[in-house]
Parts: C-alpha cells; sequence; structure tokens
C-alpha cells in the first residue's frame, strides 16, 4: 500500500492518505454475492451451523436458497424497495440470512442489539419507520408487544424462534408464489448509493443517531480490507467463528467481507462457551473487542495462579511481551530467544490451543487495545492487529496489517482512505467508507461532516510513516483543577489489565487531583479468596477495605500510574460493591463505558474520593 503525504492546508494540522486500488461499480450491492456465489460454486460452504454439537456446512446454493425464500415472504408481506426493516437478534445463521433477505428484497436492514430495552427499540423503530420487525424469541415479542403496537408504520412482527413455526418457515409461506425473478428484479433495481443499513449508535450519550451507511460503503470497506495483506487469511476455504453482536459495525463489515471473499462463517453467541466452541470450529481468524482478549489473558493467569503456577505464568508474559519487543528492535538477545522457545512449549501452546489452535490472525476493534496486551499475544503466536473506525466509518478505516504493524497504534489509512489530524488534535476522516450523514437529521450531519471531513471526535497523532494513534476523546478530556489534560482512556486500559479488575473510570474534572472507581471481576474474585484466606462467602462489599485486596488494586493502580507524569496519576480510587455492565446501563453493547451514567449514579463515590 502506498501512503501518501499531503500537504497540510494548515499550520498544525498532518494528513495521510492511501490510494484507492479498487472500484466499486454504480450498480453493485451487496446482495449481489448471494447469486454470483450459488451459481459460481454453488457447493462451497460459506457457512457452518453448530446443529447437535456439529458443525454443518451451509452451501452457497442452500444459502440463496434460504435467502431468496425469505425475501419472497418480504415481498409478498408488503416490503417495497427501500423499505426499513428491523432486526433484534444475537448473532446466528439466521441474522445473516435475514440481513441479506431484506437486501434481496431491496429493503433497508435495521439492526438492533438484543440486549436492548423496549424504550431503545421504540425509538429506533419509530424514527427508522420500520415496516417490519424481526426478533428472535417469543419473550422478546411478549416484551416489545406495546411498543410495536405504538409503531406508526410497523405492520408485520415475525419471530425467528417462533415455537411451532419460525420467521423463516413464515416467511417461505407467505412467499410460495412469489417468483425468484421477483428478487431478481429487486436486487437489480438496487445500486451502490442505495442506503443498505440505518445502525443506531449506542451512544455513551443522548439519544442514539441513526448512521445511514449505503451499499457503496460496505463494499468499499470489504474491498479495502481484501486489497491489504489480509487478503492473505481473509481468503477461500479459510474460517471464522463469528460471537461479536452482528447488530455492531464491526463484526457486519468483517461478516459483508468474509461472504464477498469466500470465508466460512460459524455463529455462536453462547459466550459462557466460547473456548469450547473455538476449540471445535478451529478457526483460521478470530475478530473481537479487547475486552474479549483481556479475559482470555486474565483467565488464564488466574487458573494458573489458583493451580500454584502464577510464578511460571507472569515469567512467560513477561518474557512473550520482551520477546515482541525484541521483533520491533529487530534484535533478539540468545537468552531471550531460548526462554521463548521453553515457554513456548510449556505455556504459549496452551493458550493457542484456547483459541481454537489454528488461529493464524486476530483482529481488534471497538476500543484501544493496550500495547502490553499487544505484545503479549504476539509473543505467544497470535498476532492482534489492531485497527479504528466508527459506525460512520463502516468500521475499520485504519488498520494494523500483515507486515504493516506498530503496535500501540491503530494503523495506516486502509487503500482509498484518509486521516488528517486537526489543529486542535482531533481526527478527521474521508474516504468511500465514511457516512453521507445521519439518518433525517441534517443538524448532527452538519455538525459532523464538514468540508467533506468527518469529525469523530477522537484526539490522536500521526507519526511518519502514517500510523495513527488514538490517545482519547475530545468530551472525555479531564481537566483537573490545576489545569491539567488527562486522558483517562491509557489509565483504565492497564487498570482493566489487572485480572482481579473488571472496570474502572478515571475521574477528576475540575477536581484538585485524578481518582478513579474500580470493580472486581467476578469470575476471578472466588479464586483470590481462596488464595487468601478468605471466607468463600465474602461480598466485594464485605472485603473491599481488606488489607490484602487493597494492596493488591494498589498494585495494579501503581503499574497505570507508570505510563504518566505525577500529575496525571491516579491518587485515590474507591472499589465498587457492583460491576459495570450493560444489563445495569453503565456499559454499551461494545463493552464501552458511558461515564455521564457511572457518574450520575456514583456521584457520592466520586465526591467521597474528594471530602
Amino acid at each position: 500500500m502506498t501512503i501518501t503525504q499531503n500537504t497540510a492546508p494548515a499550520s498544525g494540522t498532518r494528513e495521510f492518505s492511501a490510494p484507492a486500488t479498487y472500484t466499486i461499480n454504480d450498480t453493485a450491492s451487496c446482495a449481489d454475492a448471494v447469486a454470483r456465489h450459488a451459481a459460481d460454486t454453488p457447493g462451497f460452504p460459506l457457512f457452518q451451523r453448530n446443529i447437535a454439537g456439529a458443525w454443518t456446512a451451509v452451501s452457497a446454493a442452500q444459502f440463496k436458497n434460504d435467502v431468496y425464500s425469505a425475501a419472497k415472504g418480504l415481498i409478498a408481506l408488503g416490503v417495497n424497495q427501500g423499505d426499513r426493516v428491523a432486526l433484534l437478534a444475537n448473532t446466528r445463521y439466521e441474522w445473516v440470512v435475514l440481513d441479506y433477505a431484506i437486501w434481496s428484497a431491496g429493503a433497508v436492514t435495521v439492526p438492533i442489539y438484543a440486549s436492548s430495552s423496549p424504550d431503545q427499540v421504540a425509538w429506533i423503530l419509530e424514527d427508522s419507520a420500520a415496516v417490519g420487525l424481526i426478533v428472535e424469541t417469543v419473550q422478546n415479542r411478549e416484551t416489545l408487544d406495546a411498543v410495536s403496537a405504538a409503531a406508526p408504520a410497523l405492520t408485520t412482527v415475525l419471530v425467528i424462534d417462533g415455537g411451532n413455526v419460525s420467521a423463516l418457515q413464515e416467511l417461505a409461506v407467505a412467499g410460495q408464489d412469489v417468483a425468484d425473478f421477483a428478487v431478481g428484479e429487486r436486487v437489480a433495481a438496487l445500486t451502490a448509493a442505495d442506503p443498505a443499513t440505518l445502525i443506531y449508535t449506542s451512544g455513551t450519550t443522548g439519544r442514539p443517531k441513526g448512521v445511514q451507511l449505503t451499499h457503496r460503503n460496505l463494499l468499499s470497506e470489504s474491498a479495502s480490507i481484501l486489497a491489504s495483506s489480509f487478503s492473505s487469511l481473509l481468503r477461500e476455504g479459510n474460517k471464522t467463528l463469528m460471537f461479536l453482536p452482528l447488530a455492531h459495525v464491526f463484526a457486519r463489515a468483517i461478516s459483508v467481507a468474509c461472504v464477498e471473499a469466500k470465508v466460512t462463517v460459524g455463529h455462536t453467541s453462547d459466550i459462557p462457551n466460547l473456548v469450547e466452541h473455538l476449540g471445535s470450529f478451529q478457526p483460521n481468524l478470530i475478530l473481537s473487542v479487547p475486552r474479549v482478549f483481556e479475559k482470555v489473558y486474565n483467565s488464564a493467569r488466574q487458573k494458573a495462579h489458583d493451580a500454584g503456577k502464577g510464578s511460571i505464568f507472569d515469567k512467560a508474559a513477561d518474557t512473550a511481551i520482551a520477546w515482541s519487543q525484541a521483533q520491533d528492535a529487530g534484535k533478539t538477545p540468545l537468552p531471550l530467544a531460548i526462554k521463548h522457545a521453553v515457554f513456548n512449549k510449556l505455556v504459549y501452546s496452551k493458550l493457542r490451543a484456547a483459541l481454537g489452535g489454528q488461529c493464524e490472525l486476530a483482529i481488534s476493534g471497538g476500543a484501544p487495545l493496550g500495547a502490553r496486551l499487544g505484545h503479549f499475544f504476539r509473543g505467544i503466536g497470535v498476532t492482534i492487529y489492531e485497527g479504528y473506525g466508527l459506525t460512520e466509518t463502516s468500521a475499520a478505516i485504519t488498520v494494523n496489517t500483515i507486515g504493516r504493524q506498530k503496535i500501540g497504534t491503530v494503523g495506516r489509512p486502509l487503500p482509498g482512505n484518509r486521516v488528517r489530524i486537526n489543529d486542535d488534535g482531533e481526527v478527521l476522516l474521508a474516504g468511500p467508507v465514511v457516512f453521507s450523514g445521519y439518518w433525517q437529521n441534517e443538524k448532527a450531519t452538519a455538525e459532523s461532516i464538514v468540508d467533506g471531513w468527518f469529525h469523530t471526535g477522537d484526539l490522536g497523532s500521526l507519526d511518519s510513516d502514517g500510523y495513527l494513534s488514538i490517545t482519547g476523546r475530545k468530551k472525555e478530556l479531564i481537566i483537573t483543577a490545576g489545569g491539567k489534560n488527562v486522558p483517562p482512556s491509557g489509565l483504565e486500559d492497564v487498570l482493566r489489565s489487572h485480572p482481579l479488575i473488571s472496570q474502572a473510570m478515571v475521574v477528576g474534572d475540575q477536581k484538585p487531583f485524578i481518582g478513579a472507581l474500580i470493580t472486581i471481576d467476578h469470575e476471578a474474585f472466588p479464586g483470590w479468596k481462596e488464595r487468601n484466606g478468605k471466607s468463600a462467602g465474602a461480598t466485594v462489599a464485605d472485603l473491599r477495605t481488606d488489607a490484602d485486596l487493597l494492596v493488591e488494586i494498589e498494585q495494579a493502580v501503581m503499574a497505570a500510574n507508570k505510563a504518566v507524569s505525577k500529575a496525571e496519576s491516579i491518587k485515590k480510587y474507591k472499589i465498587l460493591d457492583v460491576d459495570f455492565t450493560e444489563a445495569t446501563g453503565e456499559l454499551t453493547p461494545s463493552m464501552k463505558l458511558k461515564r455521564n451514567v457511572v457518574a450520575e449514579k456514583f456521584a457520592p463515590e466520586i465526591e467521597s474520593l474528594y471530602s
């Protein structure tokens, strides 16, 4: 990929661009791949489904049959070209079938997180004017009965697991008199400029906005990924297990890219048994958010310490990190190479087995990964390529790729895209993956897109090679009473890397010093209690002032403070009785902190840090 440094249009700005090495036909759409694969390679296993514990192939021909059957049903039920159809379900094969069926009927998919509250669903249905709603379970339907009844444009509600008749069966019956050519006509009428999806940003503040992404946006995202060195692994015959919510743009974009490239995809939303599913599916590539990689590391460390092998694991982890850092330096000392080889047999091979044993590539997005975790995983033989993007950029717009990686950065622009750092440090983006505006919200669009550049609200920097680093959010920047600007994310990343810590939020805006709220990981807590001679029945509330627990958390705080100046370091912290979760409202579905919610719910605890 060629990086072009453009002349800075104003003092203090830097800009890098990557020329496009692909074109998207004006008549192209995401729906085209269904018929194309069925015609060219009808027997190719585009998907694998977990049926009764066994992974069963779904051919390209069968996928087309499933998609067209559902699309004909949608047409029969009155879905017209350009209509919006909402889809609320966990990650599963039927999600992808219905997504492509909605497109094949000429309509627009409106994904909704399965964890969304009735109020959130009501707003999305109202704002999008969805004519159809497909939910996963009968319970979902019952929960949303009042919401769907009040939705002004909604005429159809279907249930994927609907008891005697599923949504796909119901659609097949409804569309049995609709000819295949009717679907073909709807697909042919689509253009690259047509909207493909409205994704409502989960939002850490305010009401969600509908991000309108076109078929060109999603196809450009897919093409730019496949035009990078990732094409060596995102290729026909390789496999990936999709477990992130398909309502999130990250999983959705990779799903489209996998269909385009004929990477076989499996699905699961059974996160508690994810390691088991990874072991049976054996993916060649994994995409995830940093919190999952953090949990893999923390769980492995916890198990080692519980088994009395904590010292070995910690030495192995330090060796993996040092070995990875040596790769960047271009020289690996012989003693380090020997230690790395020994730990590869003793420790690293078992960690790779936990990811299925065949993983050659992992992609992380949605939040910062952290350099330490990046070096650890590369050191054990599973390189994680970190990228950066937003819903508004159809997922990744910059990414570290094979042969072009700087751990600690979020990589360089993908082909066709541009990155600029504004005078105030804000990251601005442009390119074919960038959306054209928010659904029916001209004010928000005008505020976000200025002179062709999307203003992200993120703060960052570009190095001389075009690698982007994200340092924080403009709105999240903490300004202490002494005038010190402190981005909280770096401190929080280090705190969360400790096995005993689940979540952390740094505070201190207009206060004399930086503080932090810390929650305890409920999975790691029992093992810690056993190792430290605490009662098995003791709760976090019982032990949050316990000397041993405070020593453990103090070590994590000291580790975080090493990365910042004295003025930016955490002076006081408080361990909370409860965790931050999506269910209780402190986290978004992509595991981002809703800082305003935490600040409001735990205002007394924050104030106590300064009293």
